[in-house]
């Protein structure tokens, strides 16, 4: 079997057209949706990440600023772009790109950002929204995951999913997000991570595989069942070589895979937009 591929251009585009049709639905009423982001230092790859962030800010009409502080930033210096984010009115919303610098603490500076702002869905007041089933902006990871499997038409209403991986920006929502009572999720969801013992004790009764760790090839052929739909969510940076967690040898056994390029990462941003632009009509009061 050779696998289809999960591309994630074509999730994208039809994500961001919607998008764009919304931004210019609340430009006709006066207001245009802000996404400002804040980086911290010269990581390349965040610096790349942010970049993409707000190209597609501009192919969508929004506004959009960065906010870049030097490497040793201190935690004040970060509370104080926070809080000057929350008090922006051409902010809709703002995310603090991570990995931040060591002496940061990333929980508490998100804490410090407004709920009502939060475009990445990581806040604990919007995780608490998914995992109560409430409205709100949702991880932008995992929101692009069930998009993908939404627009390949994967089912998954009683289907088993096995996550690898319980990070709190991807792991964690995605095992609530998938275990929904909703389309393209009402699955069957295991979360399995670095404690677990035999992954593959779990991966074989997989029925969908989403890798989220950033261990380049922890998913091997071996561990996926016949026709599995193989996800990977997680990336590792080598030199300028980007690394999934999915060995490239299990295309040769799922039934769908993700490319090493082109595929969640694509989703991501159009799914942090989708976000932006609810996030400025519920507080424009935009119907």
């Amino acid at each position: 079997m050779s696998a289809k591929l999960l591309e994630g251009k074509p999730v994208a585009d039809g994500v961001m057209e919607r998008v764009a049709a919304r931004a210019a639905s609340l430009r006709s009423i006066g207001v245009v949706p802000g996404l400002a982001t804040i980086l911290v230092g010269d990581d390349a790859a965040s610096a790349g990440y942010v970049r993409k962030k707000h190209e597609a800010c501009a192919s969508a009409g929004f506004w959009s600023e960065n906010i870049h502080l030097p490497a040793n930033t201190t935690q004040s210096e970060l509370y104080a772009a926070v809080d000057r984010l929350n008090g922006d009115t051409r902010v809709h919303g703002f995310l603090i790109q991570h990995p931040l610098p060591r002496q940061l603490d990333f929980g508490s500076a998100l804490l410090r950002m407004d709920p009502r702002k939060d475009a990445d869905g990581l806040h604990p007041t919007n995780l608490g929204r998914l995992a109560m089933g409430d409205p709100g902006p949702v991880p932008a990871t995992p929101a692009g995951v069930r998009a993908m499997l939404l627009h390949y038409e994967i089912p998954t209403a009683g289907r088993h999913v096995v996550v690898l991986g319980r990070g709190p920006t991807l792991g964690r929502p995605l095992s609530i997000l998938l275990s929904a009572k909703a389309a393209g999720a009402n699955a069957a969801v295991t979360v399995v991570h670095s404690g677990v013992a035999n992954l593959a004790e779990h991966t074989l009764r997989a029925d969908i595989v989403v890798a989220g760790v950033g261990q380049p090839g922890i998913v091997q052929a071996a561990m996926v069942r016949e026709g599995a739909v193989v996800v990977s969510a997680g990336i590792t940076w080598e030199g300028k070589r980007l690394l999934p967690d999915v060995d490239e040898s299990v295309a040769e056994k799922a039934s769908w895979i993700t490319p090493r390029l082109g595929g969640v990462g694509v989703t991501t941003v159009a799914m942090l937009l989708n976000n932006t632009v609810e996030l400025a009509e519920a507080q424009s009061g935009a119907p």
